[in-house]
């Protein structure tokens, strides 16, 4: 059963990336090459010994971090190059649930402009906004202020508030009649590729 089950758990990790969710068991039979669901049973069994699958509190089956989440190799150097050996360390880590402490409250933006370039965010980037968090000075928020909406460090200078770019070209933004804080960007996300 080895090489079948490692085939066939490939396959399931394969479907749930294409497709962001688990199949249906009839979909795991057709999928497995298997006559019937009695067959799948025993596959169904040893994903959830295995850690990839678990049942929910009503029987549903439901994706682990091991399924979906990315395998941490070790780590690499950023400063003076040094002997590169790889740590294969069995852990995996969801990117989901590193970066989204509040996934009920959270929600992602898409990048526009260049304000915040010296804070490393870029044009194209993704911010992920956590409306639960309060904006503390130096976060970086998303605000609608005098009926514009911008992307700006947090500035609290007694009642003052001010929202500062992280680009010398632009200057600060001292709200003039509004201010409502959208939330705290908690994460930027770039694709490289």
């Amino acid at each position: 059963m080895s090489h079948t089950y490692d085939a066939r758990k490939k396959k399931l990790i394969n479907y749930f990336h294409k497709f962001k969710h688990l199949p249906t068991y009839d979909e795991m039979v057709k999928l497995f090459d298997l006559k019937s669901k009695g067959s799948l049973h025993r596959y169904v069994q040893k994903f959830i010994e295995e850690g990839i699958l678990e049942k929910g509190s009503t029987g549903k089956l439901m994706p682990t971090e091991r399924l979906y989440g990315l395998r941490v190799l070790g780590t690499v150097q950023a400063g003076f190059p040094t002997t590169a050996e790889e740590e294969v360390e069995t852990s995996t880590v969801s990117l989901d649930r590193w970066l989204i402490e509040h996934p009920e409250s959270s929600y992602m933006l898409t990048v526009s402009g260049d304000s915040m370039i010296d804070a490393g965010i870029m044009q194209g980037d993704m911010v992920i906004v956590d409306r639960k968090r309060n904006p503390k000075t130096g976060d970086i928020v998303v605000a609608e202020v005098d009926h514009d909406w911008t992307m700006k460090y947090y500035i609290k200078r007694g009642e003052r508030t001010i929202l500062r770019p992280a680009n010398k070209n632009y200057p600060d933004i001292h709200p003039r009649q509004e201010l409502h804080i959208a939330g705290v960007v908690s994460s930027v996300i770039r694709k490289y590729v």
